[in-house]
C-alpha cells in the first residue's frame, strides 16, 4: 500500500506540475482580450487544462499524500511531512482560488463574449496575475517536491512512552 500511495502521490505531482507549467506558457501566449477570438480560444484551452489536468493531479496528489500520512506511523512523527501538509494546504487552496475557479470562469465569460452573450469589455485580461499566481503555487509545489526527497530533520516529534501511564 506504502508503495502505491507514493506512485499515485509522485504522478499526481507530475501532472499537477507540468499543467502549472502548461499554464504558465499558454497565458505568455494568450493574446490580449481585444483579440477576442484568439483570447477565447486560449482562454478555453486554459480551462480545459485546469479542468482535466490540474484539479485532478491537485486531488490525486492530496488524497494519496493525506493516506499515506494517515496509513504510515513514521511520517506522523516527521516534521518534514507536517510542513509539507501545510504546504500543500498551501497549494490546494492557491489552486482553487487563484487557478482553477479564476480560469473556467474567464474562459466561459470569453466564450459568452465571442457569442456576443456579454460585452467583451467586461473581460478581465489580468494575464500578469495569473501568471504570478501560478509562479508562486509552482514554487510551493516544488518545496514539497524537494521536502519529500531530502526529508531534512524538521521539529522531529518524540515518539509517546506508551509503556507509562500518564
Amino acid at each position: 500500500m506504502r508503495r502505491l500511495l507514493k506512485f499515485l502521490h509522485t504522478m499526481g505531482a507530475v501532472g499537477l506540475m507540468g499543467a502549472m507549467a502548461c499554464l504558465i506558457v499558454l497565458l505568455s501566449l494568450t493574446p490580449p482580450p481585444d483579440s477576442l477570438a484568439g483570447y477565447a480560444l486560449m482562454r478555453g484551452a486554459m480551462g480545459a487544462v485546469a479542468t482535466w489536468i490540474f484539479l485532478p493531479s491537485l486531488a490525486l496528489t492530496l488524497v494519496a499524500g493525506l493516506l499515506a500520512v494517515a496509513l504510515h506511523p513514521g511520517f506522523r512523527e516527521a516534521g518534514w511531512a507536517w510542513v509539507k501538509l501545510a504546504t500543500g494546504v498551501l497549494v490546494f487552496e492557491g489552486g482553487f482560488v487563484g487557478i482553477q475557479g479564476p480560469m473556467q470562469e474567464e474562459a466561459r465569460r470569453s466564450a459568452a463574449a465571442l457569442r456576443g452573450e456579454i460585452d467583451p469589455a467586461t473581460l478581465t485580461g489580468a494575464l500578469a496575475a495569473e501568471r504570478n499566481t501560478l509562479w508562486v503555487i509552482l514554487a510551493v509545489a516544488v518545496l514539497n517536491v524537494v521536502l519529500g526527497i531530502w526529508r531534512p530533520r524538521i521539529l522531529r516529534l518524540p515518539r509517546p512512552d506508551l509503556s507509562r501511564p500518564a
